[in-house]
């Protein structure tokens, strides 16, 4: 009798995950992923035994998602990701309606090894805490370190690991205040022509991470703080005058496990918004990060945060919402959502220092992670002395990046600077080809339009 391939084992999605379905259209697939450049090629059937062997840990991301009557949920699956080449688009989607797929992949190109997750599985820590055990247990076995001696240091139990946060720490409050917040604001959005595939961009730039903090101690800021000011002034470099009527909004992800002590490896996140007005600006890097210490102040204290992870939950625990089927709610959560991005400009994530055990330490290069969102979004990345600044996006130019990394080297800092667009240097001289074709196409259009009913008429005349 041939085993089941389904494992009757489900997972209610937690509350941040339960709107990320209806959010996923385009190229915001709401995939992201965590990137590890070892200083040596990957071996594919190692990094695969090692991939079966850890999943043991982590069996709930082995799930695919199906539709219930109220709320989606996952179900799992006995089965898991087969390790492939990183031969395709970048952070394409992983989720398909009526699937029964896995949502998660684990690439490799030469020296480097890529997961790429839905976002209902977990956020960015959550999926490193997976992510850490699979490259300490690769690196373990392909150079012959016991795991002892590899400083493997996790005790959180499977139930912890697959343990909804949010719901451990919801305490029963209006929660409709800080969802009126996020809508009630229209910020400058990012105008530029798109992919025309709808793919994206990925621009990795690397710096030196002490470097960098020097720059914060001289602006006598943090480099979160540092990092936000960099991103409003190198938008504000590229807006014009009648742009700038309206606010530079960056959104900020807050790991909440720095304020409620969890062991979840779902996720377990919060969301702030730094507001920049250019009326404010003066032409110093100083004005706007006045402004941005003021508000990460203002929003980043226990009552604001605890006010932000209720109003995630409030939603879901409301029972008017509860009782409506999923297919009612669904229209109005994408209608809602919507609203809520025309109140964001771009985002900006920090993954914080990442630490490895000591003994794998020294196979390992650099980290990076990429993360797709409705306009563009920077997520940060430091292991040893290399930050690198992730950015994701599928516009067809990057004015933005260009004017972050002139400024990071306008303080001094050396960046180096790749990407996955193999014709970046012929980008806009193609996307010109493509418009003079459009227009010529169009042209002879007009052209055998107007010949036919030049024909019609001479015929007509003829009768």
């Amino acid at each position: 009798m041939m085993a089941s391939n389904y494992t009757n084992k489900w997972y209610k999605l937690d509350n941040a995950a339960i709107i990320v379905p209806c959010s996923a259209h385009g190229s915001d697939t709401r995939v992201f992923r965590i990137a590890c450049e070892l200083k040596e090629p990957v071996d594919p059937e190692l990094l695969q035994q090692c991939l079966d062997d850890t999943m043991e840990e982590f069996p709930y991301l082995n799930s695919y998602l199906r539709k219930g009557l109220f709320w989606y949920y996952l179900d799992g699956l006995r089965r898991t990701a087969r390790v492939e080449e990183d031969a395709h688009a970048a952070l394409r989607p992983i989720y398909f309606p009526g699937r029964r797929n896995l949502l998660y992949r684990v690439t490799y190109y030469h020296c480097r090894i890529n997961l790429e997750m839905f976002h209902v599985l977990a956020d960015g820590t959550g999926a490193f805490v997976f992510f850490r055990r699979l490259l300490t247990n690769y690196l373990a076995r392909a150079h012959h370190l016991s795991l002892e001696d590899a400083g493997v240091t996790d005790t959180s139990s499977l139930q912890e690991k697959a343990g909804d946060a949010f719901s451990h720490y919801y305490r029963h409050v209006k929660g409709s205040d800080q969802l009126k917040q996020m809508t009630s604001v229209k910020a400058f959005q990012i105008r530029t022509d798109r992919d025309p595939n709808l793919q994206n961009h990925l621009i990795e730039g690397v710096v030196s991470a002490k470097r960098f903090v020097d720059a914060a101690h001289e602006h006598r800021t943090t480099v979160g703080i540092l990092a936000v000011s960099l991103y409003i002034a190198a938008i504000l470099d590229g807006m014009s005058v009648h742009d700038r009527k309206r606010p530079v909004v960056i959104s900020v992800p807050v790991n909440l496990r720095q304020f409620f002590p969890s062991e979840t490896a779902r996720n377990f996140f919060g969301v702030i918004n730094i507001p920049f007005s250019a009326d404010k600006y003066d032409g110093t890097l100083e004005s706007i990060i006045d402004v941005v210490r003021a508000s990460f102040s203002a929003q980043l204290t226990p009552d604001r945060i605890s006010s932000t992870m209720n109003s995630y939950s409030a939603l879901v625990n409301n029972y008017v919402v509860k009782v409506v089927p999923l297919f009612l709610k669904e229209p109005v959560m994408t209608y809602y959502l919507a609203h809520a991005h025309s109140g964001i400009t771009a985002t900006i994530s920090n993954m914080e220092r990442i630490h490895m055990p000591r003994e794998v330490e020294g196979y390992i290069d650099h980290f990076a992670a990429f993360m797709t969102a409705p306009s563009m979004q920077i997520t940060m990345a430091t292991y040893g002395d290399k930050l690198v600044f992730g950015s994701a996006g599928s516009y067809a130019d990057h004015q933005v990046m260009l004017h972050f990394y002139r400024r990071l080297t306008a303080m001094g800092m050396e960046a180096e600077i790749a990407t996955n667009d193999c014709d970046a240097p012929d980008s806009a001289e193609s996307a010109a080809e493509k418009k003079t074709a459009a227009r010529r196409a169009r042209s002879r259009r007009r052209e055998k339009r107007r010949a036919a009913k030049q024909q019609k008429k001479a015929a007509k005349e003829a009768r």
